[in-house]
């Protein structure tokens, strides 16, 4: 087999995958208690923060909830909620008059949440998917946020 075609079956795409279970991939995909929100979680737990979650009266349903702090926080997905300058925020090449305008749609909820919380005089953190991967790092400004004090 040429080279050339044994490099063409090694890339897969979203597209070469069938829509049935590719619908079935995107259901599967969750909105509340994800991975990266589950070890934030631990974190929190881990020094001793008791909190609350999606709290669904406040802008944004915030994931973590310090109702008596006014503190929320949002764990977003690095990708769905494009994170700026992060290589997990890949823009989809395959269908982007779908993907492009979702992923922005996510970007301008994102901002009027921040907005409206900040209006009512929350402070907001978000934590980003690839913060993650150093948990001290994440450890100290998760201890940073919540120690601070209100504006």
């Amino acid at each position: 087999m040429p080279l050339s075609e044994c490099r063409a079956e090694e890339q897969t795409s979203m597209s070469s995958i069938p829509s049935d279970v590719r619908s079935q991939m995107m259901r599967s995909i969750r909105k509340s208690n994800t991975a990266p929100e589950l070890s934030v979680r631990k974190l929190l737990r881990d020094i001793g923060v008791r909190y609350r979650l999606h709290a669904r009266d406040l802008p944004g349903s915030p994931d973590i909830v310090l109702r008596q702090k006014h503190k929320a926080i949002f764990v977003h997905g690095c990708f769905w909620h494009q994170h700026p300058g992060c290589k997990l925020a890949k823009r989809p090449s395959a269908r982007p008059e779908y993907w492009l305008p979702k992923l922005i749609h996510n970007q301008e909820r994102d901002r009027l949440a921040l907005a409206a919380l900040a209006d009512l005089m929350w402070s907001v953190l978000v934590v980003w998917e690839c913060e993650l991967n150093d948990p001290e790092l994440l450890r100290t400004k998760l201890k940073r946020f919540v120690c601070a004090d209100r504006r």
